[in-house]
């Protein structure tokens, strides 16, 4: 991104209104319901100002993932094999958003990733990626609900049933979508806030530690990499982080749903872009190697205990002698998974609306509001969703639990499959058609397009590969068995075998790129958000950069 007017790619003519508009503003009050037609996003309302997309970014994936399941990365891979696997996935998501934030900077509609693969590909493509990300973030819910129990019971310690607590955690977060989507994204900034305040405090406090801050003043100088097994379990125990990785923050296509909704997604989504990849390297990566360079990877805490205490922070601070912090922390993951629940119910609503919109399922699912809420897709993703999550009641529940966040590991990164198809097939449509969408002011480009694209598609390859590997060796040492593979692969099945029964079965057929839509939802830049950008870049490389740090 050399310039400000080659960097991040939307529009059509300077100052042009020929294109629709990204949604329109209803001002009626009350209950009216908007019917939307398929090309248009006029029922949704602009939810995300920049700076809400900016915090967001940086805090909205910081939750179990990152503060507890990266006990069990390390404790199966090695700190080396945890590393290096955690380290791979956030490359691969920084590629990620490089694709995704070209394509929703130009067309910016709430379906995002699935509408572009309708629009630009095969129908079939869309409605196998929709329907796999829907099923993944309604499980997704039902995971932070089990781990909202876990969590509430380090408290309770079993006093109450766990149906109870499951009933609280769900009423929490279906009773934020009775409330405007405003509320929503208010409640996704404040508590994005509330866990990057809580993670600098751990953080920092990692770093004393590590140079013998605490009463027992111990200096850790590597000895954790030194005196264990670096690579365990070998491409196994790798694959194994990389599967733990996609789950604690390798589907990043709610940045994009989100833009779709953004007040300016030429500067919201640009910026949100640089947020995330500063989040995976910073928070997620600086996290990753403190927690291998002061916790044993044989440590019997990081799967022996429950709650905070199965916290690698947690263990490095008890190690350290530093007592306190594990209610403190607690509190901050219920408050994170919490937020993370909202936003799976969030993502996946939407992503039902928009393969309703799209006439991919049925037409009803596409209803909006008037204050701008998928009533029947947040109706049916909600109805899912509580069955998910009491079925870890049943004796039987946590086998069929197991099963469904399996689809939710590998379904998101097959879905960056998904992405490189797509993302190519954009590209050749704007040569095909002479499109000069990357040669107008301000507009937003892919770094490095086809090293992103090519490195990308080798990454799912790989991918694929240790899902596969992972499967059939599995780390517990337990041998092969039809159970264990089916649930590494499980979500590459549901993909492959949505699109070829939708194929079939409607006959779909893929896009001509001479002839595909690329002026439907395509935005152009007002002579308003211009001298918006104008003004912003005028401002020193040092003003822009201390911008990313103004949170209220």
């Amino acid at each position: 991104m050399s310039s400000p007017h080659a960097e991040a790619g939307t529009l059509p003519t300077k100052g042009s209104q020929d294109s629709l508009p990204a949604f329109a503003i209803d001002e009626k009050e009350g209950g009216d319901v908007i019917r939307i037609p398929q090309t248009a996003q006029a029922a949704y309302k602009g939810i995300f100002s920049p700076r809400r997309m900016q915090v967001i970014a940086l805090g909205g994936s910081i939750g179990s993932g990152l503060f507890i399941t990266t006990g069990r990365g390390l404790s199966t891979g090695g700190p080396g094999g945890f590393v290096f696997g955690y380290g791979f996935v956030a490359i691969l998501v920084w590629c990620v958003l490089q694709l995704l934030t070209e394509m929703t900077i130009a067309f910016p509609v709430s379906g995002n990733l699935f509408e572009y693969a309708d629009r630009w590909v095969d129908p079939a493509l869309a409605f196998a990626a929709g329907f796999a990300e829907w099923l993944g973030w309604t499980a997704v819910c039902a995971a932070e609900a089990t781990m909202f129990t876990v969590l509430i019971n380090y408290w309770a310690e079993g006093s109450v049933h766990d149906a109870v607590w499951l009933s609280i955690f769900l009423v929490i977060v279906f009773g934020l979508f009775f409330l405007p989507s405003k509320a929503f994204a208010w409640f996704e900034y404040v508590t994005s806030l509330v866990k990057v305040v809580a993670f600098l405090t751990i953080f920092w406090s990692s770093v004393a530690i590590m140079a013998g801050g605490g009463p027992k003043g111990f200096v850790h100088t590597g000895e954790t990499w030194r005196n264990s097994v670096v690579f365990k379990n070998g491409f196994a125990g790798i694959g194994q982080c990389m599967m733990l990785a996609c789950w604690a923050y390798g589907d990043q296509v709610f940045i994009g749903i989100m833009g779709g909704e953004a007040f300016f997604p030429r500067l919201s989504m640009g910026r949100a872009c640089k947020m995330v990849t500063g989040r995976m390297f910073v928070i997620y990566m600086m996290s990753i190697m403190w927690i291998s360079l002061l916790v044993p990877s044989d440590d019997d805490r990081l799967y022996g205990s429950s709650g905070a205490a199965a916290s690698p922070f947690i263990i490095a601070m008890q190690d350290a002698g530093i007592t306190g912090l594990p209610h403190f922390l607690n509190g901050v993951i219920v408050v994170g998974v919490t937020a993370i629940a909202c936003e799976s119910i969030y993502i996946a609503s939407r992503t039902l609306r928009s393969l309703a919109a799209q006439g991919l399922i049925p037409k009803f699912m596409a209803t909006v509001d008037a204050r701008g809420r998928p009533r029947w897709s947040l109706a049916v993703t909600s109805v899912v969703a509580v069955i998910l999550t009491y079925i870890n009641l049943s004796s039987g529940g946590v086998t069929i639990f197991t099963w469904f966040t399996s689809i939710t590991s590998s379904s998101f990164f097959s879905v960056w499959i998904i992405l490189v198809i797509v993302s190519w097939r954009f590209r050749a449509a704007l040569k095909a058609q002479n499109d000069p969408l990357f040669d107008q002011i301000y507009a937003w480009k892919a770094t490095c397009y086809y090293f992103t694209l090519g490195w990308l598609a080798l990454g799912c390859a790989l991918l694929t590969a240790a899902c596969i590997y992972v499967g059939l060796y599995p780390v517990d040492g337990g041998g092969l068995s039809v159970e264990s593979f089916f649930q590494y692969v499980l979500g590459l099945i549901l993909i492959l075998t949505s699109y070829v029964g939708y194929k079939v079965i409607f006959r779909t057929k893929i896009r001509d790129v001479k002839t595909v839509d690329l002026m439907s939802d395509r935005r152009p830049l007002s002579d308003d958000d211009i001298a918006e950008l104008d003004a912003y870049y005028r401002q020193g490389i040092y003003r822009r950069f201390a911008s990313y740090f103004t949170i209220w």
